[in-house]
């Protein structure tokens, strides 16, 4: 494609060279090459244009510049200057990849919370729907049962459009994005006009460093989605949808507990038993549906009136939404394994006092017969951290049982010392259990009818670290082998 056909939505000057075949985009000069235009991007610690040199000796056919470069470059070499180069990124990726945006219908996810268990959500509706979908955003890019990570929530433009425009080729019908505020606030979404946005909800986060300087940017960011949406859906009852939604030139269809919103929840309450753990409630306006959603916490009937909003603006049968919240979650978030036994086994992310805090504390609600939850910690990291998830077990969990988590190059007994004298703070009772999969056979093979168990740290990951070598190793792989060896015994 010519670098001006990549270049038709761009304001710019053409510095020098003339309208050379492109093939490919890049951002890091260490991937130039012959045909590729390299586009300097201004990050928070480092400067593309301090690269442009070295993109220029491995071939780069073209510069994408915002300040003036400061080496001659080779008269073949075509330089193009705009004042901001995250949006061209962006714009030019759009046309290289051929707008995939066109050949799927595309929801955007926008808020403080609950981001990535709407998405989660909505993907699972629409493929109980007959729809493939993929998803980006914490969890990277999934779709044809692959996982490809990501360094952000919201990756750069450029590794999105490339992610869409492979759903599309894969026969995905549709796509859910993270929109992040840092994605939005560096034009990482622009270009595309999505089908649907929805905000979730606004709170404190984010603010400081090299992120948002205050709550009204961090605000402003986000609401920067609802520019670029044909329909908008909005969590009501929180009070700063309005705003956040401002810019959105049509109705906003509303969702939560208020009389007056759209789609509107009621006689909601938690569900548990059999190994299901989530909650239930009813749903009126716009859709009238009994759900049984399968996700733990009264805040996920928030996160589910979002999931039900966005796809009510495509075909998607009511016995879709009805199977997909029940079956919907993310992957090492309160995630249920299935188990012999009458009793819930989760797996869980927490793996610092504040999540495990967060996750018990949901749990306890469910009034189970005992909560036990099986942890570690993280070698080469501060003691406190320790410290204080043994405090936070001991005092929210029936039963702590003690293991391994990335020792690193630690010993895990110095780890699991560490944690007991958190422990040693509450009256809570606890097990060591050194070896991971024998700490999980300890839990399953001692539970009680009624029991929640907590796997806890590990979560996504599929890996355990020890001195500096990364050993594969699931926890679902090992429930499964657990099971299969109880069953041989």
């Amino acid at each position: 494609m010519k670098l001006s056909e990549l270049l038709k939505n761009v304001k710019y000057t053409t510095v020098q060279g003339g309208d050379p075949e492109i093939s490919d985009l890049v951002y890091d000069s260490r991937k130039a090459a012959r045909g590729t235009a390299f586009v300097c991007l201004k990050g928070y610690t480092s400067d593309g244009h301090k690269f442009a040199q070295s993109a220029v000796e491995k071939g780069a056919s073209a510069l994408v510049v915002s300040d003036v470069l400061d080496f001659e470059v080779p008269a073949e070499v075509a330089v193009i200057k705009t004042d901001d180069t995250r949006l061209a990124l962006a714009l030019m990726s759009v046309e290289l990849f051929r707008h995939p945006e066109r050949e799927l219908k595309t929801i955007a996810i926008t808020g403080t919370k609950g981001k990535t268990t709407t998405t989660a959500m909505i993907a699972e509706i629409f493929e109980h729907a007959g729809i493939k979908t993929g998803t980006i955003g914490t969890l990277g890019i999934v779709y044809g049962g692959n996982t490809y990570k990501t360094d952000n929530t919201t990756p750069e433009s450029y590794e999105i459009q490339k992610a869409m425009r492979a759903m599309a080729d894969a026969g995905c019908g549709a796509m859910v994005i993270e929109a992040s505020s840092i994605g939005l606030k560096h034009s990482r979404l622009a270009g595309v006009t999505f089908d649907v946005g929805v905000f979730t909800n606004f709170s404190h986060d984010h603010i400081g460093g090299v992120e948002h300087k205050d709550m009204e940017e961090y605000l402003y960011c986000k609401s920067l989605l609802f520019r670029q949406v044909k329909n908008a859906a909005a969590n009501a009852d929180d009070p700063a949808y309005k705003e956040i939604t401002g810019d959105f030139g049509g109705k906003v269809f509303t969702f939560g507990f208020s009389e007056d919103c759209d789609l509107r929840a009621g006689n909601d309450r938690l569900l548990s038993g059999s190994g299901f753990i989530g909650v239930h409630f009813d749903c009126s306006g716009a859709r009238n549906l009994s759900l049984d959603v399968g996700v733990p916490g009264i805040f996920n009937v928030y996160n589910a009136l979002a999931a039900i909003s966005a796809v009510s603006f495509f075909d998607v049968p009511d016995e879709a939404i009805i199977e997909g919240l029940k079956v919907a979650h993310v992957k090492g978030r309160v995630e249920p394994v299935k188990v012999p036994g009458n009793y819930s086994l989760l797996i869980d992310y927490a793996h610092n006092a504040l999540s495990m805090k967060n996750v018990l504390t949901t749990l306890r609600k469910y009034n189970p017969n005992r909560l036990i939850t099986m942890f570690g910690a993280g070698g080469n990291r501060p003691k406190v951290r320790r410290y204080e998830m043994g405090e936070a077990s001991g005092r929210l969990s029936d039963l702590s049982v003690i293991t391994e988590d990335n020792s690193r190059f630690e010993d895990v007994m110095d780890i699991i010392e560490d944690i007991k004298t958190g422990l040693h703070k509450t009256d809570g009772k606890y097990v060591v259990v050194p070896n991971r999969k024998d700490a999980i056979r300890y839990c399953m093979t001692n539970a009680e009818d009624g029991d929640i168990i907590v796997l806890a740290g590990k979560g996504h990951e599929d890996y355990q670290e020890i001195k500096g070598v990364k050993y594969h190793m699931d926890e679902r792989e090992l429930i499964a082998e657990i099971i299969e060896e109880m069953n041989a015994e």
